[in-house]
């Protein structure tokens, strides 16, 4: 493995810790700063939308500046941004340190992929991605819990210096070993990206996105005050509870994509959406048994995130048939419907846990899964319709392989 795509990899890991880690932080910071859970809940929401709104706008505005600056400038303010939340003297200044990590949050994954791809021979393209992603993963399975229990024994500030520190080593490995003369093609325009929204086909997908993981996430904001709250665990125990939940997804992703391929991304989406749904519904009435709890976070995590590959390759497949010169754009506008689907969801978790309780985020959030299977359904029920998709889809399953 080339040394740049380690970089590029450690620099993935830093960034989803920053991102998920603040779910085990939750009732450590309200408690802390004085707030309630809601308004915590709100730093989740905050940075999905620096996410979501930064990557397509900073990705265009950014499209003419050399890839080696721009990612150690993306890691510069990565790095101010979790500096800034260690000194966050209060709320709003937390605040403003998470929407500056999520704007360099989305700006890397856009062109991340691309310098990944550049740094190996041309048939091992995919294979370079998957490395880099699995920083992802690895924040999930060891960087969340790790994180969290350096918050609970430490304080909060700790854990954001500690990830400061990782954006001074991703820095300094990208600096030391990414190429200076990293080809690119400049990327697409904000027109360009507003063509492919005009496409309700491509918005249906996106809906589906969004509204699967709000909905996921209407209940996973709040899973640390649940499993303190309601099911009685200890703080170190919750630290314990999301390593088994990093490790359930880490597998639960790798079934996603095999489902997907067997039964196809509609096929594979419903089995997911219908699993999370239920596991979802469950909780509301297990999260008052320890042991119980555990096996359903346990099978939360590998329903969770099971669905990233078959959301990719049918957004694929849809711009391939509606948004053939922008496939690309397509796919990158749905992973800022992810994120927004990520601010949605614990906004809406937080009106849930003020004005009804927390326990009931996890039925709600079920029902709002829901939502999405019932759009899945219907955009199965158009394809159906369509006597050209079988052919597009089969060639689009090819090209999301290869992204």
């Amino acid at each position: 493995m080339p040394l740049a795509l380690l970089a590029l990899t450690i620099s993935a890991f830093a960034i989803g810790t920053t991102e998920f880690v603040i779910v085990g932080l939750i009732p450590t910071i309200a408690g802390d700063l004085g707030v309630g859970l809601p308004s915590a809940g709100l730093l989740v929401s905050l940075y999905a939308l620096g996410v979501a709104l930064g990557a397509p706008l900073l990705t265009a505005l950014t499209g003419r500046v050399p890839r080696k600056a721009l990612l150690l400038s993306l890691m510069v303010l990565f790095t101010i941004g979790n500096l800034l939340a260690w000194k966050a003297p209060g709320y709003e200044a937390l605040v403003i340190a998470r929407v500056l990590t999520g704007l360099a949050h989305g700006v890397f994954f856009s062109i991340g992929s691309t310098i990944a791809t550049s740094l190996v021979p041309k048939e091992k393209a995919a294979s370079a991605i998957a490395i880099m992603f699995t920083g992802l993963t690895v924040a999930l399975v060891t960087g969340v819990p790790l994180g969290t229990f350096i918050g609970q024994h430490l304080g909060w500030q700790s854990t954001f210096l500690a990830v400061s520190a990782l954006g001074v080593i991703a820095f300094l490995g990208s600096l030391a070993f990414v190429p200076r003369d990293i080809p690119h093609q400049a990327p697409a325009s904000l027109l360009q990206q507003a063509a492919v929204l005009r496409q309700p086909r491509l918005l249906l997908v996106y809906a589906m996105t969004a509204v699967g993981y709000g909905g996921s996430f209407v209940a996973f904001t709040f899973l640390s005050p649940i499993l303190q709250n309601v099911t009685g665990f200890s703080e170190g125990a919750v630290s314990l509870v999301l390593l088994v939940y990093g490790v359930s997804v880490a597998v639960g992703n790798l079934w996603g994509g095999r489902l997907a391929d067997r039964r196809g991304p509609i096929g594979a989406l419903k089995v997911i959406f219908l699993g999370l749904a239920a596991v979802l519904g469950v909780l509301t009435f297990t999260a008052h048994v320890p042991w119980l709890a555990l096996l359903t976070v346990l099978a939360w995590g590998a329903v969770a995130f099971g669905n990233v590959p078959g959301l990719q390759v049918y957004v694929v497949q849809q711009a391939e048939r509606y948004a053939p010169q922008a496939v690309d754009v397509a796919s990158g506008l749905n992973i800022a419907a992810f994120n927004l689907g990520i601010a949605g969801g614990a906004w809406g978790g937080g009106l849930i846990v003020a004005h009804v309780g927390l326990i009931h985020t996890a039925w709600i959030g079920a029902l709002v899964v829901l939502g999405a299977l019932a759009l899945t359904a219907w955009s199965g029920r158009l394809d159906r319709r369509d006597p050209q998709f079988a052919a597009i889809a089969s060639r689009a399953s090819a090209y999301a392989g290869g992204h």
